[in-house]
């Protein structure tokens, strides 16, 4: 025979965890309702659990290419902007090259048009030396430090690397940086390899030697300014491509975080119309039963007698 006792015991511990198990399936619904995600641990579906969490390694992977992709974009920007900013300072050495030229100017006029050219030449190392976001050298390749220095003679030299560097943008693609200094500054004239920096050097100290012919220095200067102009235009396409390609990758990345974001919520989100409902439900029930539990709690055999 069974003890009234041990029934009684045991219909409380059943009440008891049935009541337990719909408050914790209707706490389990809430939070389904706030998040919007219907799975909280693995066993509750297993194999869109193992698709969630693939999902979760692109999207973490996907965000530090997104994040390199800008820092391309930004570098390239910048990269243009500085060779804008260039071409504007060889045009304004080029107007003052064309008045140093004329036969009407004397010595000290043409002095104070090479001091006009070397502040340009110190503006245009300040711009060859600029950093970029991340404070490495915009023009100086994979370099460390300055693109370009100033040794003891006062000539300006490229100590950045040959290779402009390589930015990671995901998918197995790089895209390279921007362009080294010698690609943007260098060029040819009068059949030698120079650069803007000893081009605009040797114009001022031709300017300045009235021994010489330094009308016809001025003049025979302008070809190379055509020439050093043509090479900072080139390094402009070669930015503006490559910054054209960025917007392309980036894009995409967009694109593919949509897609990874539509899948997540088809694999592992939460219809929140069903989840209401289901919500409501289940504390329908939950009220029934512990209205029930109370009535039969407090029954007892006496009152059956």
């Amino acid at each position: 025979m069974i003890s009234p006792l041990n029934s009684s015991a045991a219909f409380f511990r059943r009440s008891l965890d049935d009541l337990s198990s719909l408050r914790g399936e209707a706490e389990r619904l809430q939070r389904a309702i706030g998040t919007g995600e219907r799975i909280e641990r693995g066993s509750d579906d297993p194999v869109a659990a193992a698709r969630l969490r693939a999902l979760d390694r692109a999207q973490a992977l996907g965000e530090v290419d997104e994040a390199n992709a800008f820092r391309a974009a930004e570098e390239l920007a910048l990269g243009g902007d500085t060779l804008a900013t260039i071409t504007d300072e060889l045009f304004r050495a080029r107007d003052l090259t064309i008045q140093a030229a004329s036969e009407s100017l004397n010595d000290s006029q043409r002095a104070l048009i090479a001091e006009e050219l070397d502040t340009i030449r110190q503006s245009l190392l300040a711009a060859a030396n600029t950093v970029s976001i991340g404070d490495t050298p915009l023009f100086g390749g994979e370099g460390s430090g300055p693109a370009y220095v100033t040794d003891a003679g006062g000539a300006v030299r490229y100590v950045g690397t040959v290779q402009p560097g390589e930015i990671d943008v995901g998918q197995g693609i790089s895209i390279e940086r921007g362009v080294t200094g010698p690609d943007a500054f260098g060029f040819p004239a009068n059949g030698a390899q120079t650069d803007v920096f000893a081009f605009l050097a040797a114009l001022s100290a031709s300017l300045r030697d009235i021994a010489g012919d330094p009308a016809s220095a001025a003049r025979a200067a302008l070809g190379g300014f055509d020439n050093a102009l043509d090479s900072v235009n080139r390094a402009q396409t070669v930015i503006g491509v490559r910054a054209a390609w960025i917007d392309t990758v980036q894009q995409t990345q967009v694109n593919l975080d949509e897609a990874r974001s539509r899948e997540r919520a088809e694999t592992g989100g939460a219809d929140i119309t069903e989840t209401i409902a289901k919500l409501q439900q289940t504390l329908t029930v939950l009220e029934a039963s512990q209205a029930g539990f109370v009535r039969l709690s407090n029954l007892s055999l006496f009152d059956a007698i």
